[in-house]
């Protein structure tokens, strides 16, 4: 299994998604100005670790979580959240889901999350919580 938890054990070997190594972001770091919010991010890698700790944990769900959001790391914020606004009951069409899968598919390279947009659409078509 994994040296979990990697934060502690393998601090010297985490990067955020600037590349920052986890024992190089410190309270002294910050204060110095030498740590930006970007540095603190998580990068796609460790997202993918994570999920290999599930994954030895026998955790599928989780797995896949981790995964996915491995791949929305180099999705934009404001793109985020206006996936998290469409995929609310009766925000969009099912239209609108789809071309949403094809950018996260296309755009971001992000099919697990592609997938789980077009599963969310043919469920909210059959639930009647889609506009029309």
């Amino acid at each position: 299994m994994s040296n979990y938890p990697l934060g502690q054990n393998e601090a010297d070997t985490i990067t955020s998604k600037t590349g920052k190594k986890l024992s190089e972001i410190t309270l002294e770091e910050i204060k110095r100005g030498n740590i930006t919010a970007e540095d603190i991010k998580i990068s796609s890698e460790m997202l993918r670790r994570q999920g290999q700790v599930a994954k030895e944990a026998d955790n599928p769900p989780m797995e896949a979580n981790f995964e996915r959001a491995a791949e929305l790391v180099n999705v934009p914020d404001e793109v985020i959240l206006s996936m998290y606004n469409k995929l609310r009951p009766n925000r969009s069409t099912k239209r609108e889901l789809l071309e949403m899968a094809n950018e996260l598919s296309r755009k971001y390279n992000a099919p697990h999350c592609a997938k789980l947009v077009l599963e969310a659409a043919e469920i909210y078509e059959k639930r009647g919580v889609l506009l029309s």
